[in-house]
């Protein structure tokens, strides 16, 4: 029986991403081509084989990562590049993608090229553009320019930081990585739909009390470092600054985008209203156990206490309301992202593209100028519709993970590219 994983992931295009399913055919030809039985085979016979599948998933890479280069070097030419063609609506690229040696290393770990029967996956691709991404940052951390230097981590909270619904607590293991990248100088930001308007913070605060308190407690960190934990809350509506055992709200005058402070507030508050109704209708067509929730920045559907709403029915919510939205006039007038969180479905003013611009902009100074290419957001939601990671490829580099586990590897990997490359 085909499980229920691979028949949803066949029918939800709009979950796909285009570039790794291009990636995935690719991979498809060597593996069909030099996949053999599993058994019948000597042992020299295993070997060469699976040398040649390796040498050949290898040099497929090593030309995307030649065409990704050509395609950042067409960006501002006007000239259609080779990998444009072959995938339209492949999204930017800010800095260059070692495929082939990121290749190597997942497949050390994935056994990849050993494999008869199960050919390389979405999340072996995905992976191994992960490792490629920090492979490329953690190499530049000691670049002469130290503009190419990454200078600012972002991160989504639930399923990022943390399990769905639940709290950073000390015992994290993510933790002692983001202080190692906090005292290589590195500005932390966590950007989340969350949004808390309190000036208080202390909501925000009891999210992330175990990596507050550590940050406080170390004895590896100056005063400086400490206070380069960033908070981006509501998507980008609400900023707070670590400064000693508490956050501190920014006033908005102090991190404002031009393009957001355009926004007229008569279009907020009917795109708000437009969506409480959509949610509302919802519930009531769908029988969903369900209470809608407004905030000042945006409305929710949020399951009754003790309910778990499926997942087909949140994906048919925030599918609707994307749609509608889309149609609605106020709404086109603004920036808004409608988004699938896990067991509830939220419309929020802004977006993640602008909560990781919003940091870019307030940290930037004459002697830190913080951009897109020196910039890495790392978070799950990267699908095309119904996801709020997604439109962070916009902002800057981007590590799409699975689990707070692949999190802790990537930040995990990041430190020891940064600490081996400064030895060489």
């Amino acid at each position: 029986m085909t499980s229920r994983y691979r028949v949803e992931y066949a029918l939800k295009q709009h979950r796909r991403d285009e570039f790794i399913e291009w990636l995935k055919g690719l991979l498809a030809v060597p593996f069909v081509l030099h996949a053999v039985k599993s058994n019948g085979i000597t042992s020299v016979d295993e070997i060469k084989s699976t040398s040649e599948a390796k040498r050949r998933y290898a040099e497929i890479l090593l030309d995307v990562e030649h065409m990704v280069n050509d395609y950042r070097n067409s960006m501002n030419t006007g000239r259609l590049s080779r990998l444009k063609q072959l995938v339209p609506n492949v999204g930017l690229f800010f800095t260059k993608l070692p495929l082939e040696k990121a290749f190597y290393i997942e497949d050390e770990r994935r056994s990849i090229s050993k494999r008869r029967l199960v050919a390389p996956s979405f999340n072996d691709i995905r992976v191994i553009l992960n490792t490629a991404q920090i492979l490329e940052l953690g190499t530049n951390f000691h670049s002469s320019s130290t503009d190419d230097r990454l200078k600012l981590v972002t991160f989504d909270g639930d399923v990022t930081l943390y399990e769905d619904g639940h709290s950073m607590e000390k015992d994290s293991l993510i933790i002692p990585e983001i202080i190692q990248l906090l005292k290589k100088g590195l500005y932390i930001g966590i950007v989340t739909a969350a949004g808390y308007s309190n000036p208080s913070g202390d909501k925000y605060y009891a999210r992330l009390k175990g990596l507050v308190d550590c940050v406080n407690e170390s004895e590896e960190l100056n005063d400086e470092q400490k206070s380069n934990i960033l908070v981006m809350g509501g998507e980008a509506n609400f900023l707070f600054r670590l400064q000693g055992n508490r956050l501190l709200f920014i006033n908005p005058k102090d991190w404002i985008l031009n393009e957001m402070s355009t926004w007229d507030p008569q279009s907020i508050l009917e795109t708000l209203d437009f969506g409480a109704k959509i949610l509302t209708d919802l519930k009531i067509k769908l029988g969903l156990p369900a209470l809608v929730i407004r905030k000042e920045r945006g409305v929710g559907l949020v399951p009754e206490p003790g309910v778990e709403l499926h997942r087909e029915q949140l994906e048919e919510v925030v599918l609707t309301c994307d749609y509608k939205l889309r149609e609605f006039p106020p709404a086109c007038r603004i920036t808004y992202c409608a988004f699938n969180g896990g067991s509830d479905v939220w419309i929020d003013i802004g977006d993640k593209s602008l909560g990781v611009k919003v940091l870019q902009k307030f940290l930037s100074t004459k002697e830190c100028n913080v951009r897109p290419h020196n910039t890495l957001h790392v978070g799950d939601q990267f699908a095309a519709i119904g996801a709020n990671d997604y439109r962070a490829r916009l902002s800057g580099s981007t590590c799409w993970i699975a689990n707070p586990e692949e999190t802790k590897n990537c930040l995990k990997d990041l430190n020891v590219y940064i600490d081996q490359w400064a030895t060489i």
